[in-house]
């Protein structure tokens, strides 16, 4: 085993909450754990986008607004974990002095109701002012909620990238107790390097925009460390990350496309759908003439063969709420999917582009589905509304819903014609 490669294990294995809590340290949070009535519930925020505009009374006021729509939900759903999914803060408005102020806004609503988070970082999250490492740091000053962590190490990694077990409600989380399901939490990069110019230009310095190899050579290892631990083939599992894969893509640009009958949500970035390596080229160089490089296809087929994967949810296109049921080979492709849902979250924050009505995706597990890869979800929107319920189960992508209705905010103190996002960036 490489001197890299070992420490990246040793670093994820070092972190584990099991084996930290059976050493006796009490500063760690509790275990996740399903309900006594077997279910296990998680509310999805995307695209936050706080701190937009900070220099003059729209942006406070988008975030205002913002910390609305998240105390709307929480109050209407009963979620154990919040996942925030990426582009927490839009970094290139941000002051370098006092950036991450911002997280303390975003988890104040969590905060005042107990609540644990686990974040991945989205593109905006990495600019000239604004770092990964910064807003992690930050996100850490409550340990006992803040379940975000960084288990693999290295300049290409990226930070968000780790995993967080989930117990029976009778658990206590110790390291002989097996967790009956596995949340994976990836890194997609994006954006630009901290406090880094070029030398000749003095341009800002960008960053690859999909999840790096050792993140994919971390993730299949851990996956088999833990099903051997346990004596398992597999493990239930759900992914999050920010920037979509290309079979997202695919999906949505193949002859059949999205149906809105068999996979309810709105599709108005169908034109422009952002994946993983968009803008790049195969050689790594990005330019112009940078289409799609392909580097997103490691983490496709590390996706693609987990076992008990049931979905990958994911932001970046703030006009995609669909999930779409990858099951064998997209046009255009060569991965051969098995069956993972790919799903897009509902845009959460008043900032970054677009005027759809705001709201969250839910997420609901019942342990007693886990043995055939069911999940439900469904969206609930700013307006108290519940729209876009599925079960992603087997026959998901053939079974007819209610369409999801194409909704806009319609907010007087919202100024649309404030652009934040350069094209191709979401």
């Amino acid at each position: 085993m490489g001197l890299t490669l070992f420490a990246t294990l040793f670093a994820g294995l070092a972190l584990s909450s099991p084996l930290r809590r059976a050493a006796g340290d009490s500063s760690l949070p509790p275990p996740l754990r399903f309900t006594s009535n077997g279910t296990f519930q998680i509310s999805i925020f995307e695209d936050l986008h706080f701190g937009e505009n900070a220099w003059d009374t729209w942006g406070p006021q988008q975030d205002l607004n913002t910390v609305k729509v998240m105390n709307e939900v929480l109050d209407a759903e009963t979620q154990q974990l919040v996942v925030l999914n990426g582009d927490l803060i839009t970094g290139e408005n941000a002051y370098l002095d006092n950036a991450t102020v911002k997280i303390d806004q975003i988890v104040a609503p969590l905060l005042a109701r107990d609540l644990a988070w686990a974040s991945t970082y989205g593109n905006h999250d990495s600019q000239y002012n604004l770092s990964r490492h910064a807003i992690l740091a930050r996100e850490h000053r409550w340990p006992r909620h803040a379940r975000t962590q960084q288990m693999v190490h290295g300049p290409d990694a990226g930070v968000s990238n780790y995993y967080l077990p989930v117990y029976p409600s009778s658990s206590t989380g110790s390291s002989s107790d097996a967790p009956c399901l596995l949340l994976w939490f990836f890194d997609s990069r994006g954006g630009f390097q901290f406090q880094r110019r070029n030398a000749s230009s003095g341009a800002h310095i960008g960053q690859p925009d999909w999840v790096d190899q050792s993140v994919v050579t971390w993730f299949e290892a851990t996956n088999a460390r833990l099903a051997a631990q346990y004596n398992r083939s597999s493990f239930p599992s759900l992914a999050f990350v920010h920037i979509p894969t290309n079979a997202s893509q695919a999906a949505q640009m193949s002859p059949s496309g999205i149906d809105p009958r068999r996979q309810p949500g709105i599709n108005d970035d169908a034109a422009n759908l952002a994946q993983q390596a968009q803008g790049w080229c195969a050689d790594g160089s990005n330019g112009p003439e940078c289409v799609y490089g392909g580097q997103d296809v490691p983490f496709m087929r590390a996706l693609a063969a987990t076992k008990g994967l049931m979905a990958v949810f994911s932001g970046h296109d703030h006009g995609d709420t669909w999930c779409y049921r990858w099951d064998g080979v997209l046009p255009g492709m060569e991965v051969r999917g098995s069956g993972v849902n790919l799903c897009f979250g509902q845009h959460s924050g008043y900032g970054g582009y677009g005027n759809w009505v705001r709201g969250s995706t839910q997420v609901l597990v019942d342990q007693r589905k886990l043995g055939g890869g069911e999940v439900e979800t469904w969206i609930r929107l700013e307006s108290g509304e519940v729209v876009g319920r599925v079960e992603l189960n087997a026959t998901y992508g053939v079974d007819l819903y209610a369409e999801t209705p194409d909704t806009m905010t319609h907010c007087p103190t919202c100024n649309y014609s404030v652009i934040t996002n350069m094209p191709g960036t979401k």
